[in-house]
């Protein structure tokens, strides 16, 4: 039996201006759309929503969500990498991952639901600062691991 997980994106870039290509909502989920193709079993599509910018939909007893977060960072460290203009010698990749247990905020079908995954991809040249901006010890220490991930990806 599939149970199919729901996974929404944001993007959060913090690079100095000029050292990647600047991506748009659409060359954003495109990054996921075409890094992601090869694994029939994850199914990516651009949405229509004021801050989540690509829904992944996925079989939750085949992979896990750190297991999609991890093919996702290495989707965007590829995109950058292969950039004919990248300035910037290295660069982390996060996502930061926490499952929604509260009722959603909206009733559109673009809006995080409860049970589902709201993930930040960050890109950043200083990952501790940017963790520490979000007091992320301290946000997800009263909750259970199972509930939330980190993933980091360095690009170099």
């Amino acid at each position: 039996m599939t149970v199919t997980t729901r996974m929404l994106l944001s993007h959060n870039c913090t690079l100095p201006d000029g050292q990647v290509s600047s991506l748009s909502r659409a060359d954003f989920a495109n990054v996921f759309i075409a890094g992601l193709k090869t694994h029939s079993d994850i199914q990516c599509s651009l949405i229509e929503n004021p801050h989540w910018v690509l829904e992944v939909l996925f079989d939750g007893q085949q992979k896990s969500p750190t297991d999609i977060a991890k093919l996702c960072a290495q989707s965007l460290g590829a995109k950058r990498l292969a950039e004919p203009d990248k300035k910037i010698a290295s660069h982390t990749v996060m996502l930061l991952g926490g499952l929604k247990t509260t009722p959603a905020s909206g009733t559109s079908p673009t809006s995080l639901q409860t049970g589902e995954w709201g993930v930040d991809v960050v890109e950043t040249v200083s990952p501790d600062q940017f963790l520490a901006g979000l007091n992320w010890d301290t946000v997800t220490a009263s909750k259970p691991p199972e509930q939330i991930f980190k993933v980091t990806h360095i690009v170099e």
